[in-house]
């Protein structure tokens, strides 16, 4: 895979907007395992293959089992691995990355309302916003998982 445009240089001014978001995420109170989690699925769910390195390698990084990555796509279904909160939270996000298709049904806002505080689950949705809006640039332009480069792939 090589990279369509130099994103990062071509638009350095948005980069750095997106960077301060990140930041307000970073600080915003959410736990960073749980937010890296959301940032994980959302970029499974878009086909992100950037972004699936990038939060796979930081969870491993973190402590995060590789069973438990490998759970992700069918967590709903690996009883145990997960806790409550990341369930919720990984529903939440796979309504919100898929709007299209769900609009957020009601029962998972609800599910949602009762697992986070308000501020909580409107930080949330920025979060899961945020890592759409890189997985796209990062589709788009075809931007190289950090690991392919290191082996000497890509661009």
């Amino acid at each position: 895979m090589s990279l369509r445009l130099d994103y990062q240089a071509l638009s350095a001014q948005g980069m750095k907007a997106l960077g301060a978001l990140y930041g307000y995420v970073s600080g915003c109170g959410l736990e960073k395992p749980l937010v890296d989690l959301v940032y994980l699925r959302a970029s499974q769910i878009n086909g992100c293959v950037y972004c699936i390195d990038n939060h796979a390698t930081d969870l491993l990084k973190a402590g995060q089992s590789a069973q438990k990555l490998l759970m992700m796509p069918s967590w709903r279904e690996a009883e145990g691995w997960f806790t409550p909160r990341e369930q919720v939270a990984l529903a939440w996000t796979e309504a919100v990355t898929m709007i299209a298709e769900s609009h957020v049904p009601e029962d998972v806002f609800t599910m949602a309302r009762g697992e986070f505080d308000e501020k909580g689950l409107v930080d949330l949705t920025i979060a899961i916003g945020l890592i759409n809006t890189y997985n796209r640039v990062a589709i788009s332009f075809r931007k190289t998982p950090a690991s392919v480069a290191k082996m000497g792939g890509g661009q």
